[in-house]
C-alpha cells in the first residue's frame, strides 16, 4: 500500500462481502464428517436400507470425482448430481472407469426427483445441526450492516444450504445479497462471480467493495483481480477438508486478519450508512 494505512485505503469501501466456509463458519474435518454421517444415516434408512460404511465410502469417492471434474474448469461440483450418483451406485450401478464420464441419465433412472430433493433437505438440516454458528458473528454483522452494504459471496455446491443456514443463524436481515457459485455457474476466483456479487449489491466493481475470505487464491487473488479490495483471514481449521490455498506474492491483501472479529477494528470508522430497505431474502438473488 506504499505507505498508506489500511484505514486510509479503505475509506472508499461501501460494501463488504464474506466468504462462507472457514470465514463466517469454521468447517473442520470432524464437523463435515458429522454432516455426512447424519445424512448417510437418515438417507440410508429411508432410501435403503444401505450399509452405513458403504454410503460413506461411495460419498467420499464421488466427492473426489466431482472435484476433479469441476474445479479445473472453475465450475462448482453439483451436490444434486452427487446424490444421484451415490444412490445409483448403492443400487448396483457401476461407476465409470478412470478418465471416463458418468452416464448421468442412466444413473438418474435409479432414483426419483422427490427422493433426491428430500435427501438434499436432509443434508441441509444436518449441516445446520453439525456446524452451529459462532454466536459472535450475528452481532458483528448487525453492527457492520449499519455502516456498509453486506453480502455473502461463496463457493458452495448447494446454495440452499447457505440460504437455510443464513436464516437459521439470524443473519438474513443484515445481508443485501447472497451470491453462491452454484447459482452463478462459476467459482471464485473467476471474475464472473465477483461481477455477479457486485451487481447483486448494487455497487460498481472496484475499490468500493471489500471481500473477506480465508482462501488466498479464491478470495484474495480473485477479489484483487476483479478490482476489489481484499481482506485475508489467515486462520482456518488446520484439518479443514474444504479447498484452500497458500499465500503467495501474486497480489497483496489490503488487510490481513488473525481472526474475523479484527475486521471491525481495522475498518475506517467514518462511512455512510447503507441504503435503507436493502435486506436480502434468501433464494431471490444470483
Amino acid at each position: 500500500m506504499a505507505g498508506r494505512s489500511a484505514a486510509t485505503v479503505l475509506t472508499t469501501v461501501r460494501g463488504i462481502t464474506f466468504d462462507f466456509g472457514n470465514t463466517l463458519v469454521a468447517v473442520d474435518r470432524a464437523g463435515l464428517e458429522r454432516v455426512v454421517d447424519l445424512t448417510a444415516r437418515r438417507v440410508g434408512t429411508r432410501s435403503g436400507p444401505f450399509e452405513h460404511s458403504a454410503f460413506l465410502a461411495v460419498w467420499a469417492e464421488e466427492r473426489e470425482r466431482q472435484f476433479a471434474e469441476a474445479i479445473p474448469a472453475f465450475r462448482e461440483p453439483d451436490l444434486t448430481l452427487r446424490f444421484v450418483r451415490v444412490l445409483a451406485r448403492l443400487r448396483g450401478a457401476r461407476p465409470p472407469a478412470v478418465g471416463q464420464a458418468w452416464d448421468n441419465a442412466t444413473a438418474a433412472a435409479l432414483s426419483d426427483p422427490q427422493e433426491i430433493a428430500w435427501g438434499l433437505d436432509v443434508y441441509n438440516a444436518s449441516f445446520i445441526e453439525a456446524l452451529p454458528p459462532d454466536r459472535e458473528v450475528e452481532p458483528m454483522l448487525g453492527r457492520l450492516a449499519g455502516r456498509f452494504r453486506l453480502g455473502l459471496l461463496s463457493n458452495w455446491p448447494l446454495a440452499a444450504t447457505i440460504d437455510r443456514y443464513v436464516a437459521a443463524a439470524g443473519w438474513a436481515p443484515h445481508f443485501t445479497a447472497v451470491t453462491v457459485s452454484q447459482r452463478v455457474g462459476w467459482i471464485k476466483p473467476h471474475p464472473a462471480i465477483f461481477a455477479a456479487a457486485a451487481a447483486a449489491l448494487g455497487l460498481p466493481a472496484g475499490p468500493a467493495l471489500l471481500h473477506v475470505g480465508d482462501d488466498w487464491a479464491a478470495d484474495v487473488v480473485g477479489a484483487r483481480r476483479a478490482g476489489w479490495r481484499a481482506a485475508w483471514l489467515a486462520a482456518r481449521p488446520a484439518d479443514s477438508p474444504l479447498p484452500g490455498s497458500e499465500r503467495d506474492g501474486s497480489v497483496a491483501a489490503d488487510l490481513v486478519l488473525g481472526r474475523l472479529a479484527e475486521l471491525e477494528e481495522r475498518l475506517p470508522s467514518r462511512v455512510g450508512r447503507r441504503r435503507e430497505g436493502a435486506a436480502h431474502r434468501p433464494g431471490r438473488d444470483t
